[in-house]
C-alpha cells in the first residue's frame, strides 16, 4: 500500500488543464478542416493548379453557355 504513495505524489504536477469548451471547439473544427482539405486533395500533387483548371473549365462551358443564340442555332434533329 505504501509503495503506491511515491508515485502519486508528483501526479498533482502531471496533471493537463483541459481548455475551455469554446476554444476546444474551434480546435476540433479547425483538425476537421484540415483532415477534409487532406481527402480532398489527396493523390493531387498541385491541389492550387487543380482548382485553377476547373475554375478555367467553368469559365468556358458559361461562355459557351451565353454565345449560343436561344433561337435555335445549335444541332437540328432530322427524323425521316
Amino acid at each position: 500500500m505504501g509503495m503506491c504513495l511515491p508515485c502519486l505524489s508528483g501526479a498533482e504536477d502531471d496533471v493537463v488543464a483541459t481548455p475551455d469548451p469554446e476554444t476546444r471547439r474551434r480546435q476540433l473544427a479547425e483538425a476537421a478542416e484540415k483532415r477534409q482539405k487532406e481527402t480532398t486533395h489527396r493523390g493531387i500533387k498541385n491541389p492550387e493548379a487543380l482548382e485553377r483548371k476547373k475554375k478555367k473549365q467553368e469559365e468556358v462551358e458559361k461562355e459557351a453557355m451565353t454565345s449560343v443564340p436561344s433561337g435555335g442555332g445549335g444541332l437540328k434533329w432530322q427524323v425521316g
